[in-house]
């Protein structure tokens, strides 16, 4: 939900320059987050796309899955769980 927002707010700062339209000052440290975390999601969707196949995932399918979820898509990817050796019920997560 997040990183779609943050298209969405990518996509309304370049209308307002492509209108010369005035972005509050506030904003720039806004888009800036923006940018740090929508290019931090690509680093990993990255990291899957590449790894995915390994794992018998569909690549360009998890690859998107993870540019949106995040670190959450790698910890998927890379059965996190397990390198530790912990269970489901340990993690609070139901299985």
């Amino acid at each position: 939900m997040l990183i779609a927002s943050g298209i969405g707010l990518e996509l309304g700062n370049t209308y307002a320059l492509l209108t010369h339209s005035h972005t509050p000052t506030i904003a720039k440290f806004i888009f800036w987050l923006e940018r740090f975390a929508i290019s931090a999601h690509l680093v990993e969707a990255a990291i899957a796309v590449y790894y995915a196949h390994a794992k018998d995932k569909i690549p360009i399918i998890y690859g998107i899955y993870t540019f949106f979820v995040g670190t959450v898509g790698l910890l998927e990817l890379f059965d996190f769980d397990k390198v530790l050796g912990l269970k489901g019920d340990e993690l609070n997560v139901e299985c």
